[in-house]
């Protein structure tokens, strides 16, 4: 069995991973326990009490984090010539049309989110195969097709974000980083349960929230209290 380094010791002294904690105090542990050597992102997994396969028990919503997620987001709007310094000036880091479908169909995708408007569509869905993939196709459920670019633009960059469960029923979101004070994640990783407690289907029968655990990249789960939420 291998040697326990010091930091996992210090870690295993903090964590006892056969308790449950309040929302409040996993927000401050997962600082503690977190050991990386750059600014990790932490990240909520709730497991849900819905089967994904039937549509009228799928969980998908927007949430916008009172603090940010802590990434720069890189946004592309697609629009037309005379949106696009709209779109620029809101905050897009690129916006434009043809040339950025045709980049996109050379393979190009480095961007975290595509804003687009009604009206362009048509040229934009067949480029489903590859943005599809990649949870970069604009959706009108999450407010990434709209005539208001601009406020899409903005509401991206100030810390909204979307999500869905997956088909083990399971959401998982990044709500911020290791370097928040442990109120703001708290605040974040509550506005985005609230939101997700909204959102219960009325088909899903039982326990909604079955576990939600806390964690930032290369730490333990933080197992948290459902009851605490």
């Amino acid at each position: 069995m291998a040697k326990l380094t010091k930091k996992q010791k210090e870690v295993a002294a903090k964590l006892d991973p056969n308790s449950k904690y309040s929302l409040k105090d996993a927000a401050g542990l997962v600082k503690e326990i977190t050991t990386t050597n750059f600014d990790a992102t932490v990240d909520l997994a709730i497991r849900l009490g819905v089967d994904p396969r039937k549509a009228n028990q799928m969980v998908r919503g927007v949430v916008t984090l009172p603090h940010g997620t802590g990434k720069d987001v890189k946004v592309l709007a697609l629009v037309t010539p005379d949106k696009e310094e709209e779109a620029k000036a809101a905050g897009a880091d690129f916006a434009g049309l043809d040339e950025y479908i045709e980049k996109i169909k050379g393979g190009w995708t480095d961007v975290d989110v595509i804003v687009t408007m009604p009206s362009v569509m048509g040229k934009i869905g067949p480029l489903g195969r590859i943005l599809g993939p990649r949870g970069l196709m604009p959706n009108p459920k999450t407010g990434t097709v709209t005539m208001d670019v601009a406020k899409a633009v903005s509401d991206v960059k100030a810390g909204k974000i979307d999500f869905k469960v997956d088909r083990y029923g399971i959401v998982h979101a990044a709500i911020g980083k290791s370097s928040f004070d442990a109120d703001k994640l708290f605040e974040n990783a509550n506005e985005l349960l609230q939101t997700i407690v909204k959102l219960k289907p009325t088909a899903a029968k039982g326990t909604y929230i079955k576990s939600i655990s806390m964690s930032s990249t290369m730490s333990k789960g933080i197992a948290i209290d459902a009851k605490s939420i």
